[in-house]
This record gives C-alpha cells, sequence and structure tokens, in this order.
C-alpha cells in the first residue's frame, strides 16, 4: 500500500530529517524512518545539537561528555568530537542508501560554526577540518550563503569537498551560490579531481520567508496586501527552482554535466508551518518537483505521512503565479530585498546564539566530570 511519502518519493522529492541526536542513533529510530518513512538523508545545524546535546531528559552523551572532560578536553574540543561522531555514525546509517542513489542521497549534513559566517578563510579551513575528521563520502558540509561564504564555497567544492550551501532567502544570493558552485566545479576539474564524487545542495528557506513577509503585510494592512499572506515563501520557492532549470540548463553548464558533473539540487528548508492557518504540510505539497530535496522536522514529517495529499509537479506549473506574487508585493510596499537580508542576519544571530549556548551547557558538563 502506498504512502504519502512514497508518493512524495516517486515524484522525485528526496525526504531528508532535519534533525540527529545520539538516542535517535542508538534507539533504532533512525533506521525506523529510513525503513517506514521513505528518509534518504539528515540535515543539522547548531540549533539541532544544542537541543540534542542539551537536553535535560537524555542521558546518551553522558558517558562521552565524562570520558572528554577526563581527557581535558575544552568545549570546543568535545563539541567538535561529539558532533563528528553522531554524523560518522548517520553516515554509516545512511551508507545502503548513498550506495542504492549513486551518491545522490543517504548524505548527512554537518555545519561550520556559525562564528565563521564572515570570515572566508576560517570557513574553508573548517570545513576541510570537518570532512577530514568524518572522513564519510556520504557527509556533506554546511556553509552559509553570506558574501564571505560564497569564496568559500567555491574553494572548498574546488578541493572535492561535498558542500550543503545553507540559509539562502533571495533569488539574487541564489544566483550568486550557483556560480559559487559552478565556480568550483571548473576548479575541480583543473586540479583533476574527479567530478562524479562532488555533490551539493543549496539550501532554500520556505516558512521564515513567510514569517517576515506576512508581518509587513499586516503593517501594511490594506486588503490588497492582507490577501498576500502565506503566499511569498512558496512563490519564492518556485522561482528558484525556475531558476535551477534555467541555470543547469545552460549550454556551458550541460557540458561540465557531460563531464561528470551534479547538478546542485535546490533543497527546501525551513518547511515547519508557523502560521495555524496554513495546512501543515503546505511546505511540502506546494513544493513538489524532479530534483529536489525538502529536508523535514519529524513534526511534519509525520503530518506529511498521515495525511499529506501528493499530486506530482506542483512547482513547474506555477511559474507565472510565483512572478505575479512579487509584482503583488512591490505594488503594495514590501521591500523583499531588505526583507530577504533581514532573514539572512537574524538566522546566522540565532545560529551563533544556539553555538553559544551549546558550548556554555558542554563547558558545564566538562567541568561536573572533572569534578
Amino acid at each position: 500500500m502506498s504512502t504519502p511519502t512514497h508518493d512524495l518519493a516517486t515524484a522525485g522529492v528526496s525526504i531528508w530529517l532535519d534533525d540527529l541526536s545520539r538516542h535517535r542513533i542508538d534507539s533504532g529510530n533512525l533506521q525506523e524512518l529510513i525503513d517506514t518513512r521513505d528518509v534518504t538523508g539528515v540535515t543539522t545545524n547548531p540549533t539541532i545539537f544544542q537541543a540534542a546535546i542539551g537536553n535535560p531528559d537524555d542521558d546518551s552523551y553522558a558517558p562521552a561528555l565524562a570520558a572528554l572532560g577526563a581527557s581535558g578536553a575544552d568545549a570546543d574540543a568535545a563539541i567538535f568530537a561529539l558532533t563528528t561522531e553522531d554524523v560518522q555514525a548517520a553516515c554509516d546509517i545512511f551508507r545502503p542508501v548513498f550506495d542504492r542513489s549513486g551518491g545522490v542521497d543517504g548524505r548527512v549534513s554537518i555545519e561550520v560554526s556559525p562564528d565563521l559566517a564572515h570570515d572566508t578563510e576560517g570557513t574553508i579551513a573548517e570545513a576541510k577540518r570537518l570532512w577530514a575528521k568524518v572522513d564519510r563520502r556520504n557527509a556533506l558540509i554546511k556553509i552559509p550563503a553570506t558574501k564571505a561564504g560564497l569564496p568559500a564555497i567555491t574553494a572548498v567544492i574546488g578541493a572535492g569537498i561535498s558542500v550543503n550551501v545553507t540559509l539562502i532567502f533571495s533569488l539574487e544570493r541564489y544566483g550568486e551560490v550557483i556560480d559559487a558552485y559552478l565556480a568550483g566545479i571548473r576548479r575541480a576539474r583543473a586540479g583533476r579531481i574527479d567530478l562524479t564524487t562532488i555533490h551539493s545542495v543549496a539550501s532554500f528557506f520556505v516558512s521564515r520567508v513567510d514569517t517576515e513577509v506576512d508581518k509587513r503585510l499586516t503593517a501594511i494592512g490594506t486588503d490588497t496586501a492582507l490577501a498576500l499572506r502565506g503566499a511569498a515563501g512558496i512563490a519564492n520557492a518556485r522561482l528558484a527552482y525556475e531558476l535551477f532549470a534555467q541555470r543547469f540548463a545552460d549550454p556551458e553548464v550541460r557540458k561540465l554535466v557531460a563531464a561528470g558533473a551534479n547538478v546542485q539540487r535546490p533543497l527546501w528548508a525551513s518547511t515547519g508551518v508557523k502560521d495555524p492557518a496554513l495546512p501543515d504540510t503546505v511546505y511540502v505539497t506546494e513544493l513538489v518537483a524532479r530534483w529536489t530535496v525538502n529536508t523535514m522536522p519529524e513534526k511534519t514529517l509525520e503530518a506529511t505521512f498521515d495525511h499529506a495529499r501528493v499530486s506530482g509537479d506542483t512547482i513547474t506549473s506555477g511559474y507565472a503565479a510565483a512572478h505575479a506574487v512579487f509584482e503583488h508585493l512591490t505594488s503594495v510596499g514590501v521591500d523583499f530585498t531588505d526583507a530577504t537580508q533581514m532573514l539572512e542576519d537574524e538566522g546566522i544571530a540565532k545560529f551563533i546564539d544556539s553555538w553559544h549556548d551549546l558550548q556554555r551547557t558542554v563547558a558545564t558538563a566538562l567541568e561536573g566530570a572533572r569534578a
């Protein structure tokens, strides 16, 4: 009997879980989600690791923290050890998926420190350190799509490392991300690196766009403005897919693909619904197209499995309507460029806050272990 998650996968969408913890790994839950929910990958971020390691009801990290404390490790060294161990274990669980999909799926992402979001050279060094430590072909190193992150993406891809580009909000920045990826692929080719081994996804955030734009539409308050609430996030993502299709159909890019390069797949992130007025699977069912990834928090994954209605491609027939949404947003006075820059700045700040919370949590645990 078919399920909505199976239908979604059949429609060409890779389902990734936006969560990871040692308990999820050790309990067998991650394998269960692969077997029963068609999950083919995992994404992580500093907030996810803070929630996992800092969870007072989860003692699965206690033995490792005790050993690290006894060894004299500081908080940063302990975080590096704990998170890379989790990602290694998850990569091993997903290795059969990776093999079956020819390297397309079975991917597990780990992010460079958000403190490096505006440090190009620091990001490059950290990405290489994470890649070497995890030492799994099916890992992805997450790099934010900041201005400083763009040249880092090129350098890291050029070194043959697979990358998940995160925190993309605007079409303009997405175009720059594609440019950075392709520049990295050309650099890798010049260095005689096997292009087939390099994979990348571009994580385009969805629900956060609606949260910010809807706040602005509510402040404008006209009937025309209020009628646009809940429309920007999906329209923005659909136009991102249109750009993806256009750029990777370019003859010069097709030559790279013919030489073994992989397309950089669009990934829909921030797909948990924050507005109770919207259907709880709207950022799944309205963003279906081949060669996409949807990374879901578990609540959204379970809602999708339970009652989502998947009816094939819901993106490519919506380009005209998506362009119309943005024409209307401009006409009512929404400055979308300002909104997306604010979202990028807030996204980085939130991850930095989570990272610093994690540092404090781990430092306290290490002190307790040494007491």
